[in-house]
């Protein structure tokens, strides 16, 4: 029989979280492909002590290794659950999953929006509007794919979608400075993807649609985020999130995240931004003074 769902994982080097999610799903009738991108750790040792299927391909960038995947793996499932290592599926959505994939209301639906539960240094962080925040990591074989961008991707669904209960955990970080340093090669890409380097402008395939579905409401919001001045903007941006929003109720641990990745990310976007700009017009003014002098 052919299993319902497929998980595909993308790893390297995830020894520390490799096991909690595979543990995760196994209430889930499915078949597991792990995409492996030259792991040195003990990853594949622990895949290995589970059922599924090992594939290795070398990355490029996250969603072209997502597209990678989704074209060319042999997926059997009638469903794709698309997950990182240090993603976790909450009980309550695995049983939410099992009856909705079979539940005839729902045979023209292409795709199910989950909710991530974000977990930074062990704490769920509920608010400043980081949760409920939706993803279509969930649809029908076929019906999917993932954003060919530099950063913050989305899956994209052609047809229906619909909000399921239940929560795709995502242990965040398991350090500030992996947390850190993730952020600044994030930074790096954002910036490119705002100047409309390396052609990545067009390559937006999520729609922003202010009466969209939740996550089109979102890339509307920053697509205008986008359009205030450099350096005012995350400003802007942490007020409404820590205040307005009640970040603050997440405490300490909030404090930091929400400061991180709220302001300082933010604020390190905008002035690589001003950096490449630099660069971008010194180049231009060198490249202006040669032509003269030829």
């Amino acid at each position: 029989m052919k299993p319902l769902f497929t998980v595909i994982i993308l790893t390297f080097n995830e020894e520390r979280n490799i096991k909690d999610c595979l543990e995760s799903i196994k209430g889930l009738p499915a078949e597991i492909h792990i995409v492996d991108s030259g792991s040195t750790d003990r990853t594949l040792e622990i895949c290995s002590g589970y059922p599924l299927n090992i594939h290795h391909h070398p990355f490029i960038n996250y969603g072209a290794q997502r597209n990678w995947a989704l074209q060319q793996l042999p997926v059997k499932g009638k469903w794709i659950v698309n997950m990182d290592a240090d993603h976790r599926l909450s009980a309550e959505l695995i049983t939410a999953l099992r009856e909705a994939a079979i539940a005839p209301e729902n045979e023209t639906i292409a795709g199910f929006l989950v909710s991530r539960r974000t977990m930074f240094l062990g704490k769920w962080i509920k608010y400043g509007g980081q949760y409920p925040t939706y993803q279509a990591a969930i649809f029908r074989r076929g019906t999917g794919y993932c954003e060919d961008k530099l950063y913050d991707q989305h899956f994209v669904v052609r047809g229906k979608t619909k909000i399921l209960r239940g929560d795709i955990i995502d242990i965040i970080t398991d350090s500030l400075q992996t947390f850190t340093n993730r952020h600044n090669h994030w930074a790096t890409l954002e910036a490119d993807e705002q100047l409309q380097l390396n052609g990545t402008a067009q390559l937006y395939s999520l729609q922003p649609d202010i009466f969209g579905n939740k996550m089109a409401q979102r890339r509307s919001l920053k697509r205008l985020y986008e359009r205030f001045p450099l350096f005012v903007r995350p400003f802007l941006y942490f007020g409404i999130r820590y205040f307005l929003k009640l970040g603050f109720l997440d405490g300490r641990r909030g404090l930091i995240f929400h400061f991180l990745q709220g302001f300082w990310f933010r604020f390190l976007i905008d002035a690589k931004i001003y950096e490449k700009r630099q660069l971008l017009n010194t180049d231009k003014k060198n490249a202006t003074n040669r032509s003269l002098q030829l």
